[in-house]
């Protein structure tokens, strides 16, 4: 990790996180914990694996979190409290796949509470990660062999903020 002084040792077994090849690593100035309790309690099939904890003489406060393993409906990620060298951009987001307006309405309400809400579909959450909230019907939609329809449709989706999946099919 460029800029610190922090390593985890060993496989990601070890460290909480099932065998998968990539795995992403969200940094945090200091807020890691608060985050990750707040991105499992947005999630229903989610949890907490494993959390390092800064010790004695640690590069850290002693009992903060140095690292803390989790996962959301199914997918794996680390997150680290390595200070203030580094923050989130939108470059880089995670999307949410919806199968129905209820999911939609869920993700967006609740990851967009205390963030800022974007253009279609987009938002940042309070911690300023980026997520994208989309139907999988929008996929649908913008793959349709009527040029006219996806014309339509991209129009209705430009013009939203939470995407409104009753709105893109009637486009």
């Amino acid at each position: 990790m460029a800029g610190s002084n922090m390593m985890v040792r060993g496989n990601l077994k070890e460290v909480g996180i099932y065998m998968q090849k990539i795995v992403p690593n969200l940094w945090f100035d200091d807020k890691a914990e608060e985050a990750v309790n707040f991105y499992v309690s947005v999630f229903k099939e989610a949890e907490v694996k494993n959390v390092a904890r800064y010790t004695e003489g640690g590069m850290g406060e002693l009992g903060k979190v140095m690292t803390i393993s989790f996962v959301l409906n199914g997918q794996n990620f680390m997150a680290i409290n390595g200070g203030p060298h580094f923050t989130f951009t939108p470059a880089v987001s995670l999307s949410i796949a919806c199968e129905t307006q209820e999911e939609v309405d869920h993700y967006w309400n609740q990851l967009s509470e205390g963030g800022k809400p974007g253009q279609c579909g987009w938002l940042e959450d309070k911690y300023g990660l980026s997520w994208q909230v989309v139907p999988t019907a929008l996929g649908r939609l913008m793959q349709d062999s009527d040029a006219e329809k996806v014309q339509r449709v991209t129009k209705a989706m430009l013009s939203m903020k939470k995407l409104d999946i009753e709105q893109l099919t009637q486009a």
